[in-house]
């Protein structure tokens, strides 16, 4: 991982977990359900703490939650939330927990995907912004997207939450222009 390419200030220059994730993952469009329960649980989980700290806890939620699939951890019972409650590997906290439980049934009952209901949101391309200050930390479309899945029984999912992963799943582009990550296409 080359540390002299020009970033976005919020990576980092020193943690290679967070320099990857900023330069292979963060901001590139996914359409893929796991991948968004994924980010999902992970944003929610993030609340409170950096990023950093979920990045490093990461592959334990992925065996903790089977890799994010939908289905299945929508079908967990009282036994496995005992079981994520004492796992010291994810963050254990209780209301986060719960909030990965329900959105993974909430999930699980959407009819076209969870993908098609939260690129429904996606707001059209713009340009990238110069500065962090350019940067919001929610968006009409995120408002609307938080809205939109409290109806349908999702947690942990206020605005700034639906924005960050947003930014996370290349639904918006929020480097900074300048960073050696590629710009996205104009449109959706």
């Amino acid at each position: 991982m080359a540390t002299n390419r020009k970033r976005c200030k919020w990576a980092g220059m020193t943690d290679p977990l967070y320099l990857e994730y900023h330069d292979t993952e963060w901001g590139v469009p996914s359409r893929d359900d796991r991948h968004l329960f994924e980010m999902l649980v992970l944003e929610g989980a993030q609340a409170g703490l950096s990023w950093s700290t979920i990045l490093h806890k990461r592959q334990n939620y992925r065996r903790a939650y089977h890799r994010f699939d939908p289905r299945k951890v929508a079908r967990y019972d009282a036994a496995d939330k005992r079981r994520l409650l004492a796992d010291a590997g994810i963050v254990r906290n209780r209301a986060k927990v719960e909030a990965a439980l329900a959105n993974a049934r909430a999930a699980a009952e959407l009819p076209d995907g969870l993908a098609t209901l939260l690129w429904s949101f996606a707001p059209d391309r713009r340009g990238r912004p110069r500065t962090r200050a350019e940067i919001a930390a929610t968006s009409p479309e995120s408002v609307a997207m938080a809205k939109d899945l409290k109806k349908r029984g999702f947690r942990f999912v206020g605005p700034t939450t639906a924005y960050a992963l947003m930014q996370a799943v290349g639904m918006v582009d929020d480097h900074l222009e300048g960073c050696h990550v590629p710009p996205l296409r104009p449109g959706r």
